[in-house]
């Protein structure tokens, strides 16, 4: 593909769409940033004013396309919240998107869930794992779901939905077209919530699961409590204190460990 043109202060911009089209051409390692220099129609040096390296320019990259992912995922369980509708439909139309992102482009999901998803500074939003935590929270509240099962019942759901994405994007598993994925979504989904109603919690209880992206909350919350004061006696100055306790609910990302670079459903049509 020939050199594009970029209006002026849209580089930084550019140079992530040139970085989408090469990981879409040569996967997430066989390109440089000189590459997308060129592909801009920039020098190298103009590049270094907005990424300092080609990891950094991955970095920046794997964020945007968490975020449209997680964007994605939010718009699917919206849509699916009709009037009437199953409370769990939110849920399982979030893991559709889910799925569905990953085979559509699985080189772009290896670059995101290998990179940007594991950058402890990456601010994503919002992301894949906040939008199993609503949909599960929202089936506490309407009581599909018990308290008891809700702490750490996203790491169970995400784990199912990625293994089902992993599996047809490493050609382990073959479908007839995204119909069935998302059937197969639903499935496991629905499978997964059964089992959390019916499982017995082991005292004290289920290991804590944890992620960058869960961390990262953990810190914001830390900051936020480190800002307030204690209540005071008198004669004694405010102090504050930073909460080291971690978030009930956690959230995560995970590796697709495959190069297919595109779509992996059988008998679809583009």
């Amino acid at each position: 593909m020939g050199k594009r043109r970029y209006h002026h202060g849209d580089l930084r911009s550019a140079l992530l769409d040139a970085a989408e089209e090469l990981v879409h051409e040569h996967g997430d390692t066989n390109w440089s940033l000189r590459e997308a220099s060129a592909r801009v129609g920039v020098s190298p040096s103009a590049a270094y004013h907005h990424f300092s390296s080609r990891d950094a320019l991955i970095r920046a990259l794997s964020v945007r396309v968490l975020s449209r992912l997680g964007e994605r995922m939010a718009g699917a369980a919206t849509q699916a919240a009709a009037p009437g509708a199953d409370a769990r439909q939110g849920l399982v139309a979030a893991g559709s998107a889910y799925v569905r992102w990953t085979l559509e482009d699985p080189a772009v999901a290896r670059l995101a869930f290998g990179s940007g998803a594991r950058d402890p500074d990456a601010a994503i939003s919002p992301h894949p794992h906040d939008v199993l935590d609503a949909e599960l929270d929202q089936l506490v509240e309407i009581g599909d779901l018990s308290a008891e099962a809700r702490p750490g019942a996203e790491f169970a759901v995400w784990a199912a939905v990625h293994g089902l994405a992993t599996l047809l994007a490493d050609g382990l598993m073959t479908l007839d077209g995204p119909e069935a994925a998302d059937l197969h979504t639903k499935r496991i989904v629905q499978a997964v919530l059964t089992g959390l109603a019916q499982e017995t919690t082991p005292l004290p209880g289920w290991p804590a699961a944890r992620s960058a992206h869960t961390e990262r909350q953990a810190r914001g919350q830390g900051n936020a409590t480190a800002d307030q004061p204690r209540p005071t006696t008198p004669n004694q100055p405010p102090t504050t204190t930073r909460s080291t306790a971690r978030p009930t609910h956690a959230k995560g990302a995970g590796t697709l460990n495959q190069d297919t670079r595109s779509s992996t459903f059988t008998h679809q049509e583009h």
